[in-house]
Formats: structure tokens, sequence, C-alpha cells
């Protein structure tokens, strides 16, 4: 297969259904789905079930106990499930548009991985969003966000279909080309070279830190915040604190200020 696409999920079931109806419906099929379940009840496991016909390949369920936020444990876990040596990473709240895989694949190059971002939608809009509006797409449409009550500003430009405006922007665009874990994607073999996601890193960078020490490593990076293109349905996040995120920055600075490419406990430490 060209792709396996990690997606990682937590105790979210009802926005997990909606980003698997997005992957069941995309332009490029010849991929599989590996989700990195970081503890989630049986609620997630009867989503994957109901939904795994529409694939081409059976959706590899890759769960682990309830210990807190692990995902950088999880990730490492799915990553060594997987079956290609091409790896695009997302999260459970992001619903991929049809083209998605499609522009992964199209932008992959040895030497690089790929960074993308998202278009973060209100809760509001987040729930009211079904299975209709994503199989016809039309959730991905300015008009209809505008309908259903979205402020417009300069960020829907993210959401544009025409591709010499999406490179231009690319192009353009001042943010960083850094890892982002819902819209990333390498080859598995940088990966285990770094040995993976750093399992002391909390929420708060893990996905940027990778990305660092791929840089140490030697990648480039390319920047695709335009042409794949993922909604983000919201959600609390309970899970952050002052005291992780500061603790995420230092190992963060030391690893920039020591180019840093190996971390002791990756997926050598599973």
């Amino acid at each position: 297969m060209k792709v396996s696409v990690i997606i990682t999920t937590y105790n979210a079931e009802d926005w997990l259904r909606k980003v698997l109806l997005g992957f069941s419906i995309q332009t490029e099929t010849d991929f599989e789905i590996v989700i990195a379940d970081d503890g989630s009840t049986s609620k997630t496991k009867e989503v994957i079930t109901d939904l795994s016909s529409r694939f081409k390949y059976p959706i590899i369920h890759v769960w682990q106990e309830d210990e807190g936020f692990q995902k950088s444990r999880i990730l490492n876990k799915a990553i060594l499930k997987s079956s290609s040596e091409y790896l695009l990473f997302t999260d459970g709240d992001c619903i991929p548009r049809n083209d998605f895989v499609a522009v992964h694949l199209k932008y992959k190059e040895e030497g690089y991985f790929l960074s993308g971002g998202y278009f973060k939608l209100p809760l509001s809009i987040s729930q009211a969003i079904n299975s209709s509006d994503i199989e016809t797409q039309q959730c991905f449409h300015i008009s209809w966000l505008k309908q259903q009550g979205l402020k417009m500003n300069f960020k829907v430009t993210k959401l544009t279909h025409n591709r010499y405006f999406a490179s231009f922007m690319n192009w353009l665009t001042p943010t960083k080309r850094s890892w982002n874990g819902h819209n990333a994607s390498g080859f598995k073999k940088d990966l285990m070279e770094v040995n993976g996601f750093n399992h002391d890193m909390h929420y708060g960078g893990l996905d940027r830190e990778l990305g660092e020490r791929l840089f140490n490593l030697g990648l480039l990076s390319k920047q695709i915040r335009y042409s794949a293109i993922c909604l983000h349905l919201d959600h609390a996040r309970g899970y952050s604190s002052p005291e992780i995120w500061k603790k995420n920055n230092a190992i963060r600075s030391y690893n920039r200020k020591h180019k840093v490419i190996q971390i002791e406990k990756g997926i050598s430490s599973l």
C-alpha cells in the first residue's frame, strides 16, 4: 500500500466517526488506517467496527491502558504496527478533505517531511456537521460554513480549492514548517532513526519536538498548509497545564541546543 494513516484518539467516538467517514471517501484509496488509541472505552472500538468495511484494508486498532496522557507512547506503538514505509499522521478530531491523502502522496519526497495545518471550527459547527455534509464535501465550502454561522476572516483562505493559489500561499505563509501531529507525513525509516516520539513529552509540543529532531537528522520540510486540508472539531483540553508546558519546552530547548537526534525513551524502549 502507498501510505499508512495514523489517527490518534481518546474517548471521542462522535468526532472519530466523522473523521473516519472523511477518510472513507478519499480520492486515493490505497492506504490503511491505524488508530492510535490512548485508552478509550469500548465505544471507540464499536465505531471502528462499524466503519471498517468502508476501507480497502482492515483498520488496525492499537490500544493501550488509560494511564493519563500518553500520546507519544501510543503513537510509537502505532508506528510499529503500520504496514507502509510512508506514514501520514493526523488526529481523531480532524476531518480530511477528500484529496487529503492524495496531496500528501503527491508532495512526499526523500529527505523531507510534510507540514500541514488545519482549519479550526467552533463547537456549534463541529456538532452540526453530519454524515451527508462530509460525503458531499459541503462542510469544506466557505458558503456552507458561513450559513452555519462561521465568522469570516482571512483564515478561510485555507479552504481554497485553487491549487495555484494554494501553492502560492504555501510559499508565502510565515508559519514554520514544523511537524504538526494533526497533519504531517514522513518516511517510517526517518522516524525510526530518531527513535520516534519522546515518551518524556506530554501534552504541549510533543509533535514539534519530533520534527526538531528530524531537522537535526538533516531532513528538510515542505509546507502544504494550503493544500492538505482538514477541519478541526472543537473540544476541551483538560490534560494541559503550565507545569507540563514548562517541562516540555525545557526538553525542546535542550534538544535544539545540543542537536539531539535520538532520545532514550522512544520506540526502542517499548
